[in-house]
């Protein structure tokens, strides 16, 4: 028996999203603020077994207070129309276990089909809520004060009046589903209503407690050896903590409790002797009286105490350092670094919470749902792949009719790609057209099953031994080679520089490869602006000679051949889907970004060379790159012509006697020739700090695209003018 998914609406971003979770391993993945932890969160206000987190006029979506503020309280049904929170969780369920979940089945005509739990934040009763609103209401229309002040008494509106008494005004119901009544995606069907459980007040909340045991592991754990507050965590008490709960006592170890009764018996001798002539003279001011108890200073020792209370983690060195010395090589805890501190820390909380739930007292829930945030803290690389493949090992052989299940949220690459796309889960921050910022939950094992084979297989090696952060970025750059990938920053910091505030990850995949990662992209719903180069080809002209003209192949070609087409397998079998040159260099952004299928904008745009502007020695002539490094040496003739642009490899010899169709021919015989350093030429451009420069056109225009699709707002150049003069007034 595990859980096979949750739908949640109205929590945070999660308006409407539904999470899978695989057997024994889920990967929560995504930018920030796109609700993996809220997705967690959702767990903890339900169904923890702890005190539960009291929810907030916060918890509900954002569309929701809109909800509350328009409500009318005098015509409105307040148990139908006030906005509640919806948590739907569903089990597959084994016929070992039926027997646990018979509270939730629809019939006994039961055949094998997911078994649905509903838990519903709503109001505890609409009609007591809009009474209690309204007198609140009115004692504050009552309430007079200084008209000159901005001060208003509570509750000016719902939404405030629920900021105080959500609590009060608010419960959690519990619901069983029946999945013969939902869709295939398990969405209750319009006008279904689940059978009524009862409510956390009543009881009902045992029934998901039989079931499942929730244990969390949050992120940001501080520790160290000495004192501690809130977050942070005293390893040695921790280990304290844990002996207490979990391991073997020494109530029958007759070795070592002999071995505390000997060191309690010379320990209260010491403090005899110690304490003997200080108590003697307490007799000199009376005491103890005829009848009054003398003092005893007594040791009492316990094997928890000592832990818990004078033991300390230390850390044995190794090697062979001072053998023979007699000095102990040990160190205290706060010597080890952070890193082990929180593998240790996250081991043992683990290997805890698995014996808290298989010493369960009452009936033991047949599911262990582990969540664990962010467990790369303080983790190397390697060590963080280690532990995500390693932690379910190190638990107890699985017991028939128990099952672990774990999920991981990160922003680590290197967890993610230790598997494969099944367990990962892509939380994608999304905008509605009424413009609610709400997210969508991507099932990569979906994508994993419908995909070809060996795309699928290029993509997960790709991002594996790259470890990009694809999963994390707020939008994606696909570029063409090294050149383009060491250029790029640059060019966004020198003219369009607004995009340094986001995330962006950059891709080095190469025209023949970027086109394997449409359906990824387009599966993500992530923005993405792919560069890559026109790569006009030809055939050679005739030579007359029938057998040679049969073995003809194309060739690499200037882009005002006649009948040139391109290479690109990007620019031929993605976007625009386009072979001639001539049909490439005149097509617009409808066909390099084109709309959705819904008539929505585009996520994807392509960027590749188009014709600019070239002056030479008082001559201008429209032309275009085939490359990017030909389409920068067009923009900056004077400097790549200059002894100064020496370095950049492309110094054409008696440039100033070429004219521009000339000078062209040249630079694309330099940059297709053996020769040429690729490589050195972008380093070259990047060494030029100081110098100003024009980037090909086809770059700034397609990062002005993204940025506009980032919804990044252009900074008023007068504006921050003003603000830095007062700043310096």
């Amino acid at each position: 028996m595990h859980v096979k998914c949750f739908r949640v609406e109205n929590f945070r971003r999660l308006k409407s999203a539904r999470v899978d979770l695989e057997l024994e391993r889920t990967i929560f993945v995504g930018a920030n603020n796109s609700g993996k932890t809220s997705a967690t969160h959702l767990f903890q206000m339900f169904l923890s077994q702890q005190p539960r987190a009291p929810f907030q006029i916060y918890d509900f979506t954002a569309d929701c207070w809109e909800m509350f503020e328009s409500f009318d309280i005098d015509s409105g049904d307040p148990d139908a129309d006030l906005p509640r929170i919806t948590f739907d969780l569903w089990f597959e369920v084994d016929d070992e276990n039926l027997h646990r979940v018979l509270d939730l089945l629809p019939s006994l005509d039961w055949e094998g089909e997911p078994v649905g739990l509903r838990m519903v934040y709503a109001p505890r009763d609409g009609a007591t809520l809009v009474a209690n609103y309204k007198e609140a209401r009115a004692k504050a229309e009552a309430t007079t004060g200084d008209v000159n002040t901005s001060y208003k008494p509570w509750p000016q509106t719902m939404v405030e009046y629920l900021t105080k008494r959500l609590q009060q005004e608010y419960e959690i119901r519990y619901y069983a589903l029946d999945a013969s009544e939902c869709s295939d995606g398990l969405v209750p069907n319009a006008g279904y209503e689940p059978f009524f459980l009862g409510t956390h007040a009543t009881g009902a909340s045992r029934i998901v407690d039989s079931i499942i045991r929730i244990d969390f592991l949050n992120a940001q754990r501080h520790l160290s050896d000495g004192d501690s507050h809130g977050r942070s965590e005293d390893l040695s008490k921790r280990l304290s903590r844990f002996y207490e709960r979990n391991l073997q006592k020494l109530d029958s170890d007759i070795d070592a409790l002999g071995a505390i009764a000997d060191s309690e018996e010379r320990l209260n001798q010491h403090f005899a002797d110690v304490f003997g002539p200080t108590l003697e003279r307490l007799g000199e001011v009376g005491y103890p009286g005829v009848a009054d108890p003398g003092l005893v200073v007594k040791a009492s020792f316990n094997a928890h105490g000592i832990l818990s209370t004078t033991a300390k983690v230390h850390y044995a060195l190794p090697g062979s350092i001072g053998a023979g010395s007699g000095i102990e090589q040990m160190l205290p805890d706060q010597y080890n670094g952070l890193g082990f501190k929180n593998l240790i820390y996250m081991v043992v909380e683990v290997l805890d919470f698995h014996q808290a739930w298989a010493d369960a007292e009452q009936d033991r829930p047949p599911v262990h749902l582990v969540v664990i945030e962010e467990p790369e803290a303080h983790l190397h690389a390697q060590l963080q792949q280690v532990f995500i493949r390693k932690i379910l090992e190190i638990l107890p052989n699985p017991e028939s009719d128990f099952q672990t299940q774990l999920v991981v949220t990160t922003h680590s690459p290197h967890i993610i790609y230790e598997s494969n796309f099944r367990p990962i889960r892509y939380f994608c921050r999304s905008v509605a057209t009424n413009g609610l910022h709400y997210s969508e939950v991507k099932n990569l094992s979906m994508f994993y099953d419908d995909e070809e084979v060996p795309t699928r297989e290029f993509l997960q090696q790709y991002i594996k031994l790259t470890h990009c952060d694809l999963f994390f970025a707020d939008a994606a750059v696909l570029v063409e080679g090294n050149v383009e990938r060491l250029l790029l920053p640059l060019v966004i910091e020198r003219f369009v520089p607004d995009l340094r505030s986001c995330h962006l990850t950059i891709l080095e995949v190469g025209g023949a490869f970027a086109h394997k990662f449409a359906k990824l992209l387009n599966f993500l719903s992530l923005p993405a602006l792919v560069i890559t180069d026109l790569d006009s080809v030809a055939l050679p002209a005739p030579t007359g000679d029938e057998e040679k003209d049969a073995k003809r192949r194309l060739s690499s070609c200037s882009t005002d051949t006649p009948g040139a087409v391109t290479s690109n397998q990007t620019l031929k079998q993605w976007l625009p889907k386009i072979d001639v040159i001539d049909e490439l260099l005149a097509a617009g952004i409808e066909l390099k970004a084109p709309a959705g299928a819904d008539g929505s904008p585009g996520l994807v745009c392509v960027a590749y060379q188009t014709k600019e502007t070239v002056s030479w020695q008082d001559a201008a002539e429209d032309r275009a790159g085939r490359t990017l490094e030909e389409a920068f040496a067009l923009q900056n003739l004077d400097w790549t012509q200059s002894v100064d642009g020496d370095g950049l490899g492309l110094r054409i010899d008696k440039a100033s006697q070429l004219s521009i169709e000339e000078l062209h021919k040249e630079l694309f015989k330099r940059v297709k020739g053996s020769q040429f350093d690729k490589t050195a030429f972008a380093l070259s451009v990047i060494a030029a700090a100081e110098r100003s420069w024009n980037s090909p056109a086809y770059l700034v225009d397609g990062l002005t695209w993204l940025r506009q699709q980032l919804e990044l707002v252009v900074p008023d150049e007068p504006a921050i003018q003003a603000a830095e003069e007062s700043v310096v007034e």
